[in-house]
């Protein structure tokens, strides 16, 4: 697949999920009830869930460079804070490295204190880089990119320099509920390592009918999600989105380690011919023994 399409622009897939957040609105709200040192989010909950989802669906964290697949040393989700809600507020990158034992709540306070601190100093190492290159004479500017683009290419570019880059992050994540927008696809990038983008969108109210011909508001999100899809196949896709789905729907698993293994019941069909039922196995996902391909990390 690298080979036959080699810019990751040729292989985007978009997928548009609608989630049903009743439940974790709740959970949200019970979690800062009397918490004063910080507030956790949906915004929070968000990044919980697709961090937990990438440690056991770690093919999810894959990427292509230079036409060779790769698989990370660690997962990272970055995003873009503004400084206010207006249209001259500046724009800061910010770049969560998941740890195995963070919860919800270590992720909701870490998250929090780095946007409040941004906020106040007015500054981070990612744009304060930004700030010196785009400087440079147009030449020399010019030059620099080429010459960088080529050790990407060749992955060859410093940790100093991409470890502050959100194009070489596991999830590029866009909140655009935070400013009353929906969802979008956003296109990937060429440039960089990042193989999944997600824009989240607000949350909308909406009545559903239960079997009992019951109606109940209930609160939905969407979730416009584009990823690479040379790094696995639909079906990989498929189920990785379930999984996420689950953790935000049965929000009481945001409070275990991201690094847990998820235990769930797995449904094995079995040929009609055999005259045997429908076997269900309780099985454990290890994120250690999911891997398929010996590839080189970065």
């Amino acid at each position: 697949m690298a080979h036959l399409f080699p810019n990751r622009t040729e292989a985007e897939v978009y997928s548009l999920e609608k989630i049903d957040i009743t439940r974790l609105m709740r959970f949200i709200n019970e979690k800062n009830a009397g918490n004063e040192a910080y507030t956790s989010t949906l915004f929070h909950a968000f990044i919980t869930a697709m961090i937990k989802t990438i440690y056991n669906r770690p093919l999810m964290n894959r990427f292509i460079a230079g036409k060779r697949y790769y698989d990370r040393k660690d997962i990272s989700i970055s995003f873009v804070i503004k400084n206010a809600f207006t249209d001259t507020a500046e724009e800061r990158i910010l770049i969560l490295r998941a740890e195995p034992a963070m919860t919800f709540s270590s992720i909701s306070k870490k998250i929090y204190d780095e946007v409040r601190e941004v906020r106040e100093t007015n500054s981070n190492p990612t744009n304060d880089l930004i700030d010196k290159v785009v400087r440079l004479p147009k030449p020399v500017f010019s030059l620099l990119i080429w010459a960088y683009r080529h050790l990407d290419n060749h992955g060859w570019i410093p940790e100093s320099l991409w470890k502050n880059d959100q194009n070489f992050t596991t999830v590029l994540v866009s909140n655009l509920g935070s400013i009353g927008a929906g969802a979008c696809h956003h296109h990937l990038n060429n440039y960089g390592t990042n193989s999944i983008m997600i824009t989240i969108g607000d949350i909308k109210k909406e009545y559903v009918m239960d079997k009992t011909g019951t109606v109940h508001e209930k609160d939905f999100v969407e979730l416009g999600i584009t990823v690479d899809e040379r790094i696995a196949d639909g079906f990989y896709f498929a189920k990785s989105f379930d999984l996420m789905k689950y953790f935000l729907t049965h929000p009481h698993h945001l409070d275990e380690p991201v690094s847990t293994p998820f235990i769930q019941w797995e449904k094995t069909p079995v040929p009609e011919h055999t005259g045997q039922k429908m076997k269900e196995n309780l099985s454990v996902k290890d994120p250690a023994h999911l891997y398929s391909l010996p590839i080189k990390n970065r």
